[in-house]
């Protein structure tokens, strides 16, 4: 086991560690079977200021949840996509949308 692994003391504390993050699991939400640029991510999470959006959008990436292609454009274009390990979260973010769905039929 990784040094990084031996960190947490449940698999939930690795989970959250990964997909914690304010807008982290916002952002692998809009990206389930959707490539996006950074601007049409913003559009969808406009309570996110441009600072903490790039936050969660590189920590995604260093963990190697999305992949970011930039394309040498004048102005700059980049493209954020879920990479093979991003996608194996699906079955999680599905769960959340239906608890989520549920609860606010409650409320």
């Amino acid at each position: 086991m990784s040094e990084k692994c031996t960190n947490f003391t449940c698999p939930v504390e690795a989970t959250l560690s990964l997909i914690g993050g304010k807008y982290k699991a916002i952002i692998l939400w809009h990206l389930m079977n959707h490539t996006l640029r950074y601007s049409e991510l913003h559009k969808r999470m406009p309570n996110a200021t441009d600072k903490m959006l790039t936050q969660q959008l590189r920590e995604l990436e260093k963990d190697g949840l999305i992949s970011r292609k930039v394309y040498p454009v004048v102005p700059p274009k980049t493209e954020y996509s879920l990479t093979d390990f991003g996608k194996t979260l699906f079955p999680i973010l599905d769960a959340m949308c239906d608890w989520g769905k549920d609860y606010l039929t409650r409320t």
